[in-house]
């Protein structure tokens, strides 16, 4: 067995939670290049091209009462254009950072099903897509997993917490007794 005295254990410690750190310094000295995106690449934001015309709803299923948001594009951004559908009835989407959109609410007595969404834009371009409809639904209780042995009140339910405490004082009680316990000393004569 190998003997380390007081002042190389602190001379240990202190290398190995400063090692980490040192190493750290020449990262944290200087600013790290980073490469830009190429253009058209994901992670750079860019208006639409003029030529797209298109519109999207978020989220694309959804329960009756529920708000949708719409973003479109025409050719021209700049001025409003109209979204139609049986699900939310005529809106005017309005032109905000280079798109156009809206917030609409979907009817309370829209049935479940799928409804068209068409963008009709003031140069007479159009697009289309799809909005689900679905029931409402009660969220579940959940599955009766975990800790339950306590919550149903069965035949152990209530014996737990008092088994509990009795083992930790039981545990408690042999570890003072050990303690107090006298020990050999190494070296000395036996009589």
């Amino acid at each position: 067995m190998v003997s380390v005295t007081r002042r190389a254990a602190l001379v240990i410690a202190a290398a190995a939670f400063a090692a980490p750190l040192v190493g750290a310094v020449p990262a944290l000295a200087a600013p790290v290049p980073v490469a830009e995106p190429a253009p058209g690449q994901p992670g750079q934001s860019q208006p639409p091209p003029e030529d797209v015309i298109f519109v999207e709803v978020t989220p694309s299923t959804v329960e009756p009462g529920f708000l949708v948001g719409i973003r479109a594009s025409c050719r021209d951004n700049s001025v409003p254009a109209t979204v139609v559908s049986d699900a939310f009835g005529r809106v005017q989407v309005q032109p905000q950072r280079g798109l156009l959109t809206a917030s609409p609410m979907v009817r309370e007595r829209t049935r479940p099903g799928n409804y068209r969404v068409k963008l009709e834009c003031p140069g007479g371009q159009t697009a289309s897509t799809m909005l689900q409809v679905v029931n409402r639904v009660a969220p579940s209780r959940g599955p009766a997993t975990g800790f339950g042995g306590t919550a149903g009140g069965g035949r152990l339910g209530g014996l737990l917490v008092p088994m509990g405490l009795a083992l930790t004082l039981a545990g408690a009680a042999v570890g003072v007794v050990a303690a107090r316990r006298p020990r050999p000393v190494r070296g000395a004569a036996r009589r």
